[in-house]
């Protein structure tokens, strides 16, 4: 049953949680809840001090039910050993409503969550953000403000540390939130609705025997990144079927349609999440539904993007369905994974000097449904977060070859969906 709407300010007036909120299900039915936000008191540290520089991670989570349970609280604190790839729980750093997305700042001073809820200020979601103790990774709540559209599945801060940028999901909208001088976000100034074409129900490259169906109802704004200039901003929309690209004028926060403004993959195959190569020019492109990811040509004078190459995530031969999720490049940009829920594996591909893909290996990751995962400030380690199996697996990276060798730690979080490293 749909509760009362809640108004924002007196949302953040409470200081307990109450009620429970929705957050993306693979189905077509709303679930709306009345959400308040806790206080955020950080506990006292319970690591001593230390000479060496620490390296902390955060970790958010899901905190209402999804597939039957959500068992996160929030976003949790970790400290990383450089070494060994351990990773250490200090505590439950802040109680969150399903901060399901984190971004940090540049400055490396702030810490934004995507709260993917439904009910808040309206038929909205919302962005929380934090001040961070470097010493010891601390959180302080500063505040929190609409994302203007429901379900936010992505956030990202440009290069200038002025704006934060989010791709709500099932509102199918993008918005501009400004960010102060003390890390707090002010109300979005630019707000764009995706609308009209819609892709087919069955995805054009999906395996064999797929029922990888979900996203195509409606508008479903899946990510959103500036480009490495700083001067455009992409955004999938997974519905759609399409990648749209922004100019972005930094003074204003401002976007406008590129001259191509957008570029159209295969009907049914839900671009999901792009990474950028180091060098600038090549993107890369990984579809939820069709299992697979897609090699382009960057042109940062104008935005385009010209596709090169389609390759799938899958080992020959899979039939059955398989969700896509997360693709990173290695430091170098020698090497590109690619998630893969359900056949629960991350894809190696070595990048050729054309920035085309050759397969070189795939690596379980050892629990279920990997929804992100990312790679340690050193490159060394890769970090899969297992969505329905409640922990984070890591992984050795081989810097020659690639691949991927499991350390043999188990990291237990409950339902654990992003990870972000404070360099």
């Amino acid at each position: 049953m749909k509760g009362s709407p809640v108004k924002l300010k007196d949302l953040l007036r409470q200081n307990d949680p109450q009620g429970q909120i929705s957050r993306r299900a693979f189905t077509k039915s709303t679930v709306a809840f009345t959400a308040v936000y806790a206080a955020m008191r950080p506990a006292k540290s319970l690591w001593s001090q230390s000479n060496r520089r620490r390296m902390f991670a955060y970790v958010g989570t899901d905190t209402s039910p999804v597939d039957g349970t959500a068992n996160g609280k929030g976003i949790y604190l970790f400290e990383m050993d450089p070494a060994t790839g351990e990773l250490s729980q200090i505590k439950l750093v802040a109680q969150s409503f399903n901060p399901t997305w984190l971004a940090l700042h540049p400055s490396g001073e702030f810490l934004y969550a995507g709260n993917e809820v439904s009910d808040i200020d309206g038929k909205n979601g919302s962005v929380s953000a934090f001040a961070i103790d470097r010493t010891n990774g601390d959180l302080r709540f500063l505040n929190a403000v609409s994302s203007q559209g429901a379900g936010p599945a992505h956030l990202s801060i440009d290069a200038s540390g002025k704006y934060a940028f989010v791709a709500n999901y099932f509102g199918g909208n993008i918005a501009v939130l400004p960010i102060l001088p003390n890390g707090s976000l002010d109300s979005a100034v630019d707000v764009h609705q995706d609308t009209g074409h819609l892709g087919s129900v069955d995805a054009t490259d999906a395996p064999h025997g797929s029922f990888a169906i979900s996203g195509h109802d409606a508008p479903h704004a899946h990510m959103i990144h500036p480009d490495p200039t700083n001067k455009f901003v992409l955004q999938t929309d997974l519905g759609q079927d399409r990648i749209y690209v922004y100019k972005f004028d930094v003074d204003t926060g401002k976007l406008t349609p590129a001259d191509s403004p957008f570029i159209s993959l295969p009907t049914g195959d839900g671009p999901r999440h792009f990474a950028f190569h180091p060098n600038g020019k090549w993107m890369y492109s990984i579809q939820e539904e069709a299992s697979t990811v897609v090699f382009f040509l960057y042109d940062s004078g104008t935005g385009t993007l010209g596709p090169q190459q389609t390759v799938p995530t899958l080992p020959i031969g899979f039939t059955g369905t398989n969700f896509c999720s997360e693709i990173m490049l290695s430091l170098d940009g020698r090497f590109l994974y690619a998630a893969n829920r359900l056949h629960n594996s991350i894809t190696v591909f070595a990048v050729g000097a054309d920035g085309r893909l050759h397969h070189v290996d795939h690596t379980m990751t050892l629990g279920d449904y990997p929804s992100q995962f990312n790679i340690d400030p050193g490159g060394n380690f890769l970090y899969a977060c297992n969505q329905r199996s409640d922990q984070i697996t890591s992984f050795r990276i081989d810097r020659v070859t690639g691949k991927l060798a499991f350390t043999g730690q188990y990291t237990p979080v409950g339902t654990p969906l992003c990870i972000v490293f404070l360099t």
